[in-house]
């Protein structure tokens, strides 16, 4: 009866290893036929940011998004000081754009995302990511020149193990 109770036990401890419980922001690498995965545990807020400066304009740019309980993204917000090169200078259908204080605020109603690929570009501008009050610089942490597939998953200890964690 011991012998069988040994191997119950450890047969549910290993698959409590397997078993997604932590929901991650992951960034695994595209276009390798090993992809090295780092992710973020969300820990309870649901929010972030993607913070960098635009190589034309050497000016901020703040993307907000929102994690949805179907772990989509929502993408927010969108805030900038130049509608020149590459920034909307106008609002689109689902969209409202304000100027104010010299900032303009893109602000979306229905921009879900199933996940999104960011190129690390190799020039000397900020990409920060923005979550809890912390700041994560992506160049420091991730690779440059190389893409990332930004996706919100849960993850297991085992897929945790096999991962690098992102940290300030």
């Amino acid at each position: 009866m011991k012998k069988w109770l040994l191997i119950i036990l450890a047969l549910s401890v290993s698959a409590l290893f397997f078993i997604p419980f932590e929901r991650s922001i992951t960034f695994t690498e595209t276009k390798t036929e090993q992809p090295e995965q780092f992710f973020l545990p969300l820990k309870n807020e649901d929010t972030f940011q993607l913070v960098f400066t635009h190589s034309i304009h050497l000016t901020d740019v703040i993307e907000s998004y929102e994690v949805l309980p179907t772990n989509n993204l929502q993408l927010l917000s969108m805030e900038y000081s130049d509608v020149a090169i590459g920034m909307p200078s106008y609002a689109e259908e689902g969209q409202t754009l304000h100027y104010e204080n010299g900032v303009y605020t893109l602000k979306y109603m229905d921009a879900k995302l199933k996940e999104f690929t960011l190129h690390i570009g190799d020039v000397d501008y900020k990409l920060d990511l923005q979550h809890k009050g912390r700041i994560i610089p992506l160049k420091e942490q991730l690779v440059r020149g190389k893409s990332y597939l930004i996706k919100v998953k849960n993850l297991s200890l085992y897929d945790k193990m096999k991962g690098v964690e992102l940290n300030d």
